[in-house]
């Protein structure tokens, strides 16, 4: 995939889609393309965290520890993107995310999202807007399984 690809595909992800061509550009030179292969980890909960990646293709499984062992809880594709949790409070990773497929991402690190948040502060309010879906997600799924439960 060249530069210019990246940068299209970078535009199809929501929290860049504001975000000026020349800075997409300047994104995707900066940031590291990252291969996986399938049942790769890309990244362990527990671990820190100082990089977020953007999925360019192929699916990744999004895997919570549990005491009965590891649970599959939302699966990403192209134009998802994990790992501001990290970056944003300053956590170890919050869940295990494993190449289902072989997958393709960048890699950016937490001084280019931060330049990139305080030059573009609607992709703050789009990243806000993603982590509150994926809250409200969390919520039913909890809600289902209390349900269930009873």
């Amino acid at each position: 995939m060249n530069l210019n690809e990246e940068v299209e595909l970078l535009k199809g992800v929501p929290i860049f889609s504001k975000v000026e061509q020349a800075k997409l550009k300047l994104l995707a030179f900066t940031s590291e393309r990252v291969n996986f292969a399938a049942g790769q980890e890309v990244c362990h909960q527990g671990d820190p965290g100082d990089t977020m990646y953007v999925i360019l293709g192929g699916v990744a499984d999004v895997l919570i520890d549990t005491a009965n062992g590891q649970i599959a809880v939302a699966e990403m594709q192209r134009n998802s993107f994990f790992g501001e949790i990290a970056i944003l409070c300053d956590v170890p990773r919050t869940a295990t995310i494993k190449a289902r497929e072989p997958l393709s991402t960048l890699k950016i690190t937490k001084d280019m999202f931060y330049r990139l948040v305080a030059e573009f502060p609607q992709m703050a309010v789009e990243i806000m807007r993603e982590l509150a879906h994926r809250l409200e997600d969390t919520n039913e799924k909890l809600r289902a399984a209390t349900k269930a439960a009873a």
